[in-house]
């Protein structure tokens, strides 16, 4: 945390693009704790929340597409062989391979709350041939929804900002039933809007 704290200090609103575009597609980087942090500096007055928040979203958008990128080329392949290198085994790479065949969208939406399933839901969306405006709706709405509740939280919780693996493992849980929630009735209205248009 000590060298994220330093890049976060020395190139600001950068850093954190970086960072998370590392974290995302699989460099060791505790993401949640980085994005509380980023809250914690918010809290603090040393960063803006608006532009805190749009740069975490920038770089969770850069690591996930690039990673849908190299899923497309590269394909499963590619993951299994250097998958390990960067904390991806292959059997949590197959597990989540069967819940993205089950669960894909809602996979994308609320993967980046489940440890270890962010950083493959994507190589995932690219090796299964995902349309990208497909793969853009659900990715990129989790991706903002992931960084505004931590970067908040951060700010919320100010000077406890360190507990946020606490809370969240408390109420993760919670969480991810109200995006669960939220997703299916967004796309309830969805079909229901594309019904009446024909």
């Amino acid at each position: 945390m000590q060298h994220l704290g330093s890049l976060i200090e020395h190139y600001g609103y950068f850093g954190i693009i970086l960072a998370l575009i590392g974290g995302i597609i699989g460099l060791p980087i505790p993401d949640e704790v980085l994005l509380t942090y980023v809250g914690y500096n918010v809290y603090q007055g040393k960063m803006l929340y608006l532009p805190a928040l749009l740069s975490a979203f920038f770089g969770a958008f850069g690591g996930i597409t690039l990673s849908y990128i190299l899923g497309m080329k590269l394909g499963l392949p590619f993951l299994k062989k250097f998958g390990p290198k960067f904390h991806m085994t292959e059997q949590r790479v197959e597990r989540t391979r069967k819940l993205f065949m089950k669960f894909g969208p809602i996979l994308l939406l609320i993967g980046y709350f489940i440890p270890g399933v962010r950083h493959i839901v994507a190589y995932l969306s690219g090796i299964n041939g995902y349309k990208y405006q497909k793969f853009a709706l659900f990715a990129y709405i989790g991706a903002f929804i992931w960084c505004f509740t931590f970067i908040t939280l951060g700010k919320a919780l100010g000077e406890n900002w360190m507990h946020v693996g606490g809370y969240f493992s408390r109420y993760s849980v919670y969480i991810i039933l109200l995006l669960i929630i939220g997703f299916l009735a967004y796309y309830t209205l969805w079909r229901k809007t594309r019904v009446f248009e024909k």
